[in-house]
């Protein structure tokens, strides 16, 4: 099978951190991390492990994808004590037990449905993990003094055209509402730092455009394109997993932290390169055909939407991005609503919710 140098395809210089200010602000503490055996999560927990915290707390539901990860800390990290935890986020008794046996002092949520086609076949599911899982372990991170939490999102939770966008986008409204919370309640005396993270779509991650180009080409093609015109942005795992951490150590709490990702890219182009690297020429010794967009699948990603704005900070990397309010009285009621209409599966008001909740979430209904 062809190793495809995933850096090459970006055409740019990797994003780089000043992981010295991160190894002091993780270094003996209790990190958890939920969804620590997917893509992302692992790569987080990755990275934190050459920062010495004094524990990993390691939340997932996928049994195989954990025990790998054990085995894989295990062997590179020898002297690391870590807890691999079979949990869900969307149980809050469960995660509860979690949080008062390990008491953890920093979050990594990253657990989360990302797939957009398949989410709109199950809202439902969808809003289960990704709105109320993240809205249990938030409010367990408020129950029990965790001194940041971080929220792991998506470009898709702007101006969204899936359900998968739109439950992100409810996360970080109800993240920042946690944090106003605090903010205006002055008996706090210890306040978690809420942070949000938004950043496209990463190369190589599992069930990524690479490993499906990748398996198409290894059989001789065709590759498939959705739409000639189509373009992402993107970033390598370790990237978008340094660029995390450097957020979460800035973060003062109530912020959308929007990564610099370059230009878009073209995914004709990816698979274009994608074909060269392997040793083919294009649309001659392998085919690229188009075959019309997924549901929910935009044309082009945006990072912000029009009514924010960006301010800079000290990475040149990393925005901070000023969204626009939303009516708290409205939406808490809501929360709930949508909340107990997922987990009676009655998916038309699930929709409708997410569309009162989300006004500038226009469903492509094909």
């Amino acid at each position: 099978m062809t190793e495809f140098q995933i850096e090459n395809l970006l055409g740019r210089e990797p994003i780089l951190i000043n992981t010295e200010s991160i190894r002091d602000n993780l270094q003996g503490k209790r990190v958890m991390i939920t969804g620590a055996a997917g893509s992302i999560g692992s790569e987080i927990v990755r990275q934190i492990s050459r920062f010495n915290p004094k524990e990993l707390v390691l939340c997932d539901m996928a049994e195989s994808p954990l025990y790998d990860l054990q085995l894989e800390l295990q062997d590179s990290f020898p002297g690391l004590s870590f807890y691999p935890v079979i949990s869900d986020v969307r149980n809050r008794k469960r995660m509860a037990t979690v949080f008062e046996k390990y008491r953890p002092d920093y979050i990594y949520h990253a657990a989360a449905y990302k797939h957009v086609p398949l989410m709109e076949e199950h809202p439902s599911e969808c809003v289960l993990t990704n709105i109320e899982g993240t809205k249990n372990v938030a409010d367990l991170a408020l129950e029990y003094n965790v001194e940041a939490f971080v929220l792991i999102s998506t470009d898709k939770a702007v101006n969204p055209t899936n359900v998968m966008g739109t439950t992100k986008r409810v996360a970080e409204i109800y993240i920042q509402y946690l944090s106003e919370i605090q903010q205006k309640n002055l008996q706090i005396n210890k306040k978690t730092r809420f942070i949000i993270t938004r950043f496209g779509n990463v190369l190589g991650s599992s069930g990524s455009v690479v490993q499906r180009f990748q398996q198409q080409i290894e059989k001789g093609g065709p590759v498939t394109v959705t739409h000639p015109d189509i373009i992402r942005y993107f970033m390598t795992i370790p990237e978008a997993c340094r660029l995390v951490l450097e957020a979460g150590n800035m973060g003062q709490g109530g912020e959308i932290f929007i990564f610099d990702m370059g230009q878009p890219i073209k995914i004709v182009e990816l698979a274009e390169r994608m074909i060269r690297q392997a040793g083919y020429i294009p649309n001659k010794e392998i085919e690229i055909i188009f075959t019309g967009l997924r549901p929910g699948e935009k044309l082009h990603e945006e990072l912000l939407a029009a009514a924010e704005e960006t301010s800079p900070t000290y990475h040149p990397k990393i925005l901070i991005g000023k969204v626009r309010n939303c009516s708290r009285e409205m939406f808490l009621p809501d929360l709930s609503e949508i909340i107990f209409a997922s987990a009676s599966y009655d998916e038309k008001k699930v929709l409708r919710l997410l569309e009162k909740m989300v006004p500038e979430f226009v469903r492509q209904i094909k």
